[in-house]
């Protein structure tokens, strides 16, 4: 079964799944700027728009469009700003 999470006042809905070798979310953000922190490493690829990102121990955002990917460490808070209706994929786990 699937499992949807809302946040940040319903700018934010993920959908979680099992895939053949680990847990994801498949989701979408409505323009805005969010704070996230991770539990386990996670692998996160802009599906549709762009995601500019603060992740940790980093000074400077960096854009991300689609097909692009990024990883965040487990136990970390990362920020992410969007200006369009963004689709992304996060897997968990290495």
């Amino acid at each position: 079964m699937f499992n949807v999470n809302e946040y940040f006042e319903r700018k934010v809905a993920s959908i979680a799944f099992n895939t053949a070798v680990q847990s994801a979310t498949v989701g979408v953000m409505a323009p805005g700027e969010y704070e996230f922190d991770t539990s386990e490493f996670e692998t996160m690829t802009v599906v549709s728009g762009a995601l500019t990102v603060l992740l940790p121990e980093q000074q400077e955002w960096k854009t991300f469009t689609a097909s692009e990917v990024f990883t965040i460490e487990a136990n970390k808070k990362f920020k992410v700003t969007t200006t369009v209706d963004t689709a992304y994929l996060c897997t968990y786990g290495k």
